[in-house]
């Protein structure tokens, strides 16, 4: 299960208070039976130490409780530990068997105030009772029972405390950690969101402009010497622009592969492409054709409708060659044309920045140049053998 699948909890289990609750709620009613059930104490005696342990459970819900869930700095947790000193020290002393009590009192110390003072209030509360015996000299057996309840408290006290304290600690730092990540992957969440979204709109930029702005740019070449053969092309023209805006609608592969294999398009487009600007054009396929990945097509099917709509732009070329080769492990576009050549301080396009952004997309690379004998040359070579594997 990985993180993001982890429901946050609705309260992290240091902050629960029940389990702890109920171990205080049973020590002091039972510390409160002793008191009420002691015929060594009189009625004076009993009546005063149960209102001592009351004013303890009052001091809790009032200060206790808030003292746990606002931390070790907060006022209200050294405020209710003086105050467990004063009340519980005097019942202690009334009723020896109530110093069992101390075991729940000296856990919340250690929630409740820093680890050192929490030591220093944990002997206090076991050494506390030990002062009626300045007034009133003890027997054996007394001193015994005395001293072995002391011990024992103190032992677990102090080697359990700090180990509760270190625990707390650490649940604190994780929480606060969980919080960071949870809001870390929020916020990856919204940039991984804003990217996609901008992805798209690069990619349907990219798709519209090299479709439907290129059709829309034949038809008005077209229209602007209209003949009936002109007119013919042009509604043939605006016929596919309209298939390819369905097909960008409906998110499917582009509308000319949709009927037909990558070799048949390029022909296709090729051929309309000379008819278009009655230009002489050549469409020829080199190697053993075979069929490639639909990301591979498209990439090459809209690098060469790229290529062809720059060269009616700006190229005034007399003839068009445009050449599919096949080779074991890549496919090749390359468009051969003999116009005016290619301006080197000429600045990429949007048209053919796009393109060379798709044909690396895959892993393809693309060259433009203007070889010595004038004219120029477009070569995507895009690698098939990798993307075949992990189709």
């Amino acid at each position: 299960m990985r993180f993001r699948d982890i429901p946050p909890p609705a309260q992290h289990a240091f902050m629960r208070l029940n389990g702890w609750e109920l171990l205080y709620l049973v020590a002091f009613l039972t510390a409160l039976f002793f008191v009420l059930s002691d015929d060594a104490l009189g009625t004076a005696q009993r009546t005063a130490g149960t209102v001592l342990l009351v004013a303890c459970l009052a001091a809790y819900v009032r200060l206790g409780r808030r003292a746990v869930g606002v931390g070790y700095r907060s006022w209200e947790g050294r405020t209710y530990v003086v105050l467990l000193i004063v009340l519980f020290t005097p019942v202690a002393i009334m009723s020896p068997y109530t110093r069992f009590v101390l075991f729940a009192l000296c856990s919340q110390c250690y929630m409740m105030i820093p680890k050192n003072q929490a030591r220093i209030a944990v002997i206090i509360f076991n050494v506390a009772p030990g002062l009626k015996f300045l007034f009133v000299p003890p027997s054996r057996d007394e001193l015994t029972a005395f001293l072995g309840v002391t011990l024992i408290v103190l032992a677990f006290a102090l080697t359990f405390g700090p180990w509760i304290v270190d625990i707390i600690g650490q649940s604190r730092e994780r929480a606060s950690l969980i919080r960071e990540l949870e809001a870390r992957r929020a916020e990856v969440d919204r940039l991984s969101a804003e990217r996609g979204a901008l992805a798209e709109r690069e990619r349907l930029a990219g798709e519209i402009h090299d479709t439907l702005a290129q059709g829309f740019t034949s038809i008005i070449m077209l229209l602007q010497q209209p003949d009936s053969r002109r007119i013919e092309l042009a509604v043939q023209t605006a016929r596919e622009n309209l298939a390819e805006a369905r097909a960008l609608i409906t998110e499917l592969g582009p509308a000319p592969l949709s009927s037909a294999t990558l070799a048949e398009a390029l022909a296709r487009i090729t051929a309309q492409f000379g008819e278009e600007l009655s230009v002489s054009v050549a469409f020829e396929v080199r190697g053993e054709s075979r069929a490639t990945p639909t990301k591979v097509d498209v990439v090459l099917l809209r690098a060469a409708q790229e290529a062809l709509a720059n060269v009616r732009k700006h190229a005034r070329a007399g003839a068009v060659t445009v050449t599919l080769e096949y080779t074991p492990e890549t496919a090749v576009l390359t468009l051969r044309d003999d116009g005016v050549g290619l301006d080197p301080s000429t600045a990429e396009g949007y048209g053919l920045r796009g393109m060379r952004a798709r044909v690396e997309q895959v892993g393809g690379a693309l060259t433009l140049t203007s070889p010595p004998e004038g004219g120029t040359v477009l070569s995507a070579v895009v690698p098939t053998d990798r993307l075949e594997q992990g189709a």
